[in-house]
């Protein structure tokens, strides 16, 4: 909680606009919430756990959003959220394993990985 001293309106102002990042492109926030946390100085295992709780927020906010405008396939959703639940368990346990440091270069690469592929991609 240490990070969080003096920056609760900081982070409320700040989750405004990865609430619109991840409404509009689908990205669940992270890629925004997490560079944000390590700024702040959060570890990498606190960043990550910390996103998910925030990203379940804003997601629930977004689904209801989308789905006023008949924009979400729920049988897909839960399909793919079925799949991400083992996933998300075997992710938490690497993430363990990894040092912030190390985490932010995999990051890194991740991010310009799909940067890259979105360019490119017809």
């Amino acid at each position: 909680m240490d990070a969080l001293n003096g920056n609760m309106l900081v982070m409320a102002v700040l989750g405004v606009g990865v609430g619109i990042g991840a409404a509009f492109t689908g990205l669940g926030g992270g890629f925004l919430m997490i560079p944000i946390l390590l700024y702040l100085g959060f570890t990498a295992q606190k960043a990550v756990g910390t996103s998910f709780l925030a990203i379940l927020v804003i997601s629930i906010s977004a689904l209801f959003a989308h789905g006023k405008f008949d924009n979400v396939d729920y049988r897909a959703g839960a399909l793919l959220g079925l799949g991400g639940i083992v996933g998300a368990q075997i992710g938490a346990r690497l993430v363990q394993q990894v040092s912030t440091e190390g985490f932010k270069k995999i990051f890194a690469v991740v991010l310009i990985g799909l940067a890259v592929y979105l360019f490119v991609k017809k």
